[in-house]
């Protein structure tokens, strides 16, 4: 059965460029509209189709959609959540604000808004699991390196503080070290959360990086995402490992992730939070 044309709202990171390689690989057409100041600059050239728009300009995104006769959506890729003076948007954008009301203006509920949007349109919404399911964290141990008793309690910690910070639409990681929350994730993302606990660590036993999908996330929008670059600040800031929501976040360049870890005595587990809120 043909796949039907994909457009590819493009943000920030490797996926997006991923997703492109995939297409082109299996024949499949598609059309990318990359986000400006959110999007790689080389993530597309004259070869690719696509158009640049500013966050403010979903006129002009719905209008090229339509044009290209795209069929399914994927909205991938890191989006820096601008402020509302930032955004100068076109009447279709002001037009959208006005509908959802200031009260949905939370990380998940202006995505949740904007996949009903889209959908409005006849466009079909669909996750990156849904095109690349490979790139969702397994279950259980991915290196060599393996949490100890500490760590599997900082874990606990950790679920239990970041399923309320993902309840209340605010984050999806915190970081616990020996039972204490060294931080949590707000606005600025896991990167800069990673780095700044680096300055609250204690002796001994480094820290966890816990990281969640939020109990009422939509699966196709804003997945939890480790890589390279986690697992990077994770060493540099003293932290032992990471902890991810198995079957419901992204690990992207698994192998090379792994290998990282295996190298610099850093483990990764993928992990069911109920496993951990049920315990005593």
């Amino acid at each position: 059965m043909e796949e039907k044309k994909l457009g590819i709202i493009a943000g920030g990171g490797s996926i997006p460029q991923m997703l492109i390689k995939r297409c082109q690989e299996q024949g499949r057409d598609f059309f990318v509209i990359a986000i400006e100041g959110n999007a790689s600059e080389d993530l597309v050239d004259s070869s690719i189709p696509h158009c640049w728009i500013r966050i403010g300009q979903a006129g002009t995104g719905f209008k090229k959609m339509a044009e290209e006769k795209v069929h399914d959506v994927v909205m991938i890729g890191t989006i820096k959540r601008p402020s509302l003076s930032d955004l100068v948007p076109d009447f279709r954008t002001a037009a959208f604000f006005a509908k959802i009301g200031m009260k949905s203006l939370g990380d998940d509920g202006i995505l949740r808004a904007l996949v009903k949007e889209l959908e409005s349109e006849g466009l079909i919404v669909k996750g990156i699991h849904e095109v690349m399911p490979e790139l969702l964290v397994k279950s259980g141990v991915l290196g060599k390196h393996k949490p100890d008793k500490q760590a599997y309690a900082d874990i606990k910690r950790g679920v239990e503080v970041a399923w309320e910070l993902g309840r209340l639409d605010v984050g999806q990681s915190v970081v616990v070290q020996q039972g204490l929350v060294l931080g949590v994730e707000g606005i600025e993302g896991t990167d800069r959360l990673i780095m700044r606990c680096k300055d609250y660590k204690r002796k001994g036993d480094g820290g966890v990086l816990v990281k969640l999908r939020k109990p009422e996330q939509d699966m196709r929008i804003d997945l939890p995402t480790i890589g390279i670059r986690t697992l990077e600040n994770a060493k540099n800031s003293g932290l032992r490992g990471v902890a991810v929501h198995c079957g419901n976040a992204l690990i992207v360049n698994e192998q090379e992730v792994i290998d990282y870890a295996n190298k610099n005595n850093l483990f990764i587990v993928g992990i069911n939070p109920a496993d951990y809120m049920n315990q005593n």
